[in-house]
């Protein structure tokens, strides 16, 4: 599936979780499911946990969180020390 394709099942709506970017058709966050990826859920246990949801709805949450960082400056906040 193309890059667009991915990004279209995404929408932020601010009458949706307060503007927050969400999957097309759903109230689940870009954040919650990005969320349970890096605390050890599997594509397979979010899927079979909210029925309607596949695999490319989680690729384009990552997908999308890609390309907003891309976008993102990052400045230290502090100086290392060695």
């Amino acid at each position: 599936m193309k890059d667009q394709e991915l990004l279209q099942r995404i929408t932020v709506n601010p009458k949706v979780m307060v503007g927050k970017p969400v999957i097309k058709g759903t109230r689940l966050t870009v954040e919650y499911v990005l969320n349970l990826l890096a605390h050890g859920a599997t594509v397979e246990e979010i899927i079979n946990e909210y029925r309607g949801l596949t695999q490319e709805d989680i690729q384009a949450c990552i997908l999308f969180a890609t390309r907003f960082m891309e976008n993102t400056t990052f400045m230290p906040l502090a100086v290392e020390t060695s």
